[in-house]
């Protein structure tokens, strides 16, 4: 997998205004939201695309699906969705795999 923004920003090589992390994973706000809340949730470990995603990564998944009930909560959210766009023509500009935490916070 070639070099991207996100395995820059997991390296503190690239700025992010970073809201979670762990030994698996890192978050942090979208730079263009499409939410009142926009927070990306990457693996560290590099996978290209949930197209890539192998039986072993199965247990990354599920973590990062927990790393977005932790931010809904933190958030205090009303509503909320999990984006994933896959390839050039599913929307995908990164190719670094990542979750887009879309959040509509209580009013």
């Amino acid at each position: 997998m070639s070099e991207t923004i996100f395995s820059k920003i997991i390296r503190r090589e690239a700025p992010a205004k970073i809201v979670h992390e762990d030994e698996l994973t890192m978050a942090f706000h979208d730079i263009n939201p499409k939410a009142p809340i926009h927070i990306l949730i990457v693996p560290k470990k590099p996978i290209p695309t949930l197209a890539d995603v192998s039986e072993e990564d199965l247990p990354l998944i599920s973590h990062i699906h927990k790393v977005a009930q932790t931010l809904a909560k933190a958030y205090e959210c009303e509503g909320w969705r999990l984006v994933v766009n896959v390839g050039e023509k599913g929307g995908q500009e990164v190719f670094h795999l990542h979750y887009h935490f879309l959040g509509w916070p209580k009013a």
